[in-house]
């Protein structure tokens, strides 16, 4: 599990591809000294396995299996691409930011990019299957990162992005049309998952329920 909050941001030294996938090697930026094999990492709010390392040389190697490929921009990064890198969350850490489990749910669009102030304010295509999840002043993840849902329309949202958030991660690279990895708050589908069988219930309830010609409604149980 991750919190959404980036500790740093890696540079793709490396990508090769093959029948199963792809394998990225990165060079972070700061040194992870608790680096090890089998540790996962987000990788731009991707989950991976940390595969290969070097603590001498300051990078490690991930692979990417052909799902991740397909539903993942990591798939189209090249050499000298930078990434949002953040390790799991220990268990006496502190959770800063809000439950992120790195598995993707979507790639969006940015939309627009304005400068308020201090801070930036940054748009994102809403995709349909998502709507249900992202809620004014939600909480969503951006390319690894825990972010607020500032405005939420019928086909966009946009979120307020601070100095710190802005100088310290990717989205500071970011263009109009540029690709975002969405990971939206696990806890709205695990409400969803819960209410729904009483919600269904509620719909044949009522299929039941005839009106007579006189306009009463009549609810007869068999």
């Amino acid at each position: 599990m991750f919190t959404g909050i980036v500790e740093t941001i890696g540079i793709v030294v490396a990508a090769t591809d093959d029948d199963g996938g792809r394998r990225l090697r990165l060079g972070p930026d700061a040194t992870f000294e608790d680096l090890h094999h089998g540790q996962s990492i987000s990788v731009s709010g991707v989950c991976l396995t940390v595969e290969d390392y070097s603590v001498d040389e300051q990078w490690f190697e991930v692979f990417l299996a052909r799902e991740t490929v397909e539903k993942t921009y990591l798939g189209a990064v090249t050499e000298g691409d930078r990434v949002n890198l953040e390790r799991a969350l220990p268990a006496n850490g502190r959770l800063d930011g809000h439950i992120v489990q790195g598995h993707v749910d979507t790639t969006t669009r940015v939309t627009e990019i304005e400068r308020v102030g201090d801070d930036w304010y940054f748009g994102f295509e809403l995709p349909a299957e998502m709507a249900n999840y992202v809620v004014q002043k939600g909480s969503v993840c951006l390319d690894g990162i825990s972010l607020t849902v500032a405005d939420r329309r019928a086909s966009s949202f946009a979120v307020a992005i601070i100095p710190t958030t802005y100088d310290l991660t990717t989205l500071s690279e970011k263009d109009v049309g540029d690709p975002a990895h969405v990971e939206v708050d696990v806890v709205a589908k695990y409400v969803e998952n819960m209410v729904s069988g009483y919600v269904d219930a509620g719909v044949e309830a009522d299929a039941d329920v005839d009106i007579d010609t006189n306009g009463d409604a009549d609810a007869s149980a068999e």
